[in-house]
């Protein structure tokens, strides 16, 4: 491996699901604006919209996560295209 190629700058951050609320801490270099006080102790907070606690793969469960409208989005554009004028 490349020397000098690796950050130095990990740290204790808390990775956070916001569908279902779950946390877990890791060791990240990834930039975070959001704090969090777990125990006393404040962390730097990452937000994930989805995790392994949450994903259909994993929790064996046939879910929707749409965050952003982008189902809503494409039917409106192709959701009628098998129809008929």
């Amino acid at each position: 491996m490349k020397n000098g190629i690796h950050p130095d700058n990990y740290r204790v951050v808390v990775f956070k699901d916001m569908s279902n609320g779950d946390q877990f801490f890791s060791r990240s270099t990834a930039a975070t604006k959001d704090t969090i006080e777990i125990d006393g102790v404040t962390y730097p907070l990452f937000k994930l919209e989805i995790s392994n606690t949450s994903h259909p793969f994993y929790t064996g469960k046939s879910k929707l996560v749409d965050t952003a409208g982008r189902v809503d989005k494409f039917m409106s554009r192709y959701g009628n295209r098998s129809k008929k004028k």
